[in-house]
């Protein structure tokens, strides 16, 4: 007899959403003339104005994509609408109603600049990318330093295609990302105490780990501005602020990247920010989370659940503060 037992990410394939419903409600949403209006269906109702215009993104098209069964999740997704309303975007100010002021994000025409140690340095165009990479969807959990969490499911492609698309050389030990810079149109790139723009950084190791993920879209459209439109980043075993949101840059070098937080305070935001529940942020713990979208608080799993995936790749870092 035959007994499959689930990875740590998986949930049995009955309590899937299947293809065909998915699929069935994007039809029924573009024959009633919703995609890509000012009015989207989320997943308890219409609301208006949270999600970009479909418009202004030629690969709106694109969407839904085939969902990869090997990356699922024992919780229920967070509604649309709840996820999308309550959001870290600082580049727009620093409260989590930040969906509204996101709307002001250009997001076409946008580049995406290769350097660093690469056999060629280029820059590509985010529609020029799409079409090269294998897009597929990936439910994910989504773990925020703050101690809250979610579950979404987020569209695009592993962060590894991108690494093998831009050649970097033998000795690239990190990958460094970083967003866009434009105080006229971020107002939050206005406050001048913090050290724009925004950058992250991984290993070599963690940027090809098949968990690392590019996100272009999520609930089966093109992705909302105020998710990080149009690239970000999805490390789901790492705490939020490590997903760097709208990147335009993606450098390759020797020298580890300083990240964006690290560089605020580094006591209280480290490099590899690695989810613990028995390592305390300085100023909270970080035992349980709060669900977005419902009462629950529950416990908090080391590596956010996906330790079998990813703690090999610390073992040898004894010396390195990994959880914070």
């Amino acid at each position: 007899m035959l007994i499959k037992k689930f990875r740590g990410w998986e949930i049995p394939e009955s309590r899937a959403t299947p293809e065909t419903v998915f699929l069935n409600r994007r039809k029924i949403l573009a024959g009633a003339g919703l995609i890509g209006g000012s009015v989207l269906m989320s997943g308890s109702g219409l609301f208006s104005g949270r999600a970009h215009a479909a418009d202004e993104d030629p690969s709106a098209g694109l969407y839904p994509v085939p969902r990869n069964e090997a990356y699922t999740i024992e919780r229920e997704v967070t509604p649309e609408d709840v996820n999308s309303t309550y959001n870290n975007f600082y580049e727009f100010g620093s409260h989590k109603r930040i969906y509204k002021d996101a709307q002001v994000l250009k997001i076409r025409p946008w580049e995406v600049k290769i350097d660093g140690l690469v056999e060629e340095e280029k820059t590509v165009g985010i529609d020029d990318i799409l079409k090269q990479m294998p897009l597929e969807e990936r439910l994910y959990r989504h773990r925020c330093v703050e101690a809250w969490s979610m579950t979404i499911p987020w569209s695009g492609f592993p962060l590894k295609a991108l690494v093998d698309f831009a050649r970097p050389l033998g000795s690239a030990k990190y990958v460094r990302l970083e967003t866009f810079h434009d105080p006229d149109m971020a107002s939050g790139q206005r406050q001048s105490w913090y050290p724009w723009p925004y950058v992250e950084g991984v290993t070599m190791a963690e940027a090809t780990n098949d968990l690392a993920f590019m996100v272009t879209g999520a609930y089966g459209k093109s992705l909302a501005k105020q998710f990080g439109a149009p690239l970000r980043l999805a490390l789901p075993w790492k705490y939020g602020f490590k997903s760097i949101k709208s990147i335009v840059r993606i450098s390759f070098t020797e020298e580890r990247p300083k990240s964006f937080w690290e560089a605020v305070q580094a006591r209280e935001y480290g490099f590899w920010a690695n989810v613990n529940p028995a390592v305390p942020h300085p100023r909270w713990a970080q035992s349980t989370e709060r669900v977005l979208g419902t009462d629950n608080r529950i416990p908090t799993v080391i590596y956010n659940g996906y330790g079998e995936q990813v703690a090999d790749l610390y073992k040898d870092l004894q010396d390195e503060r990994l959880f914070m």
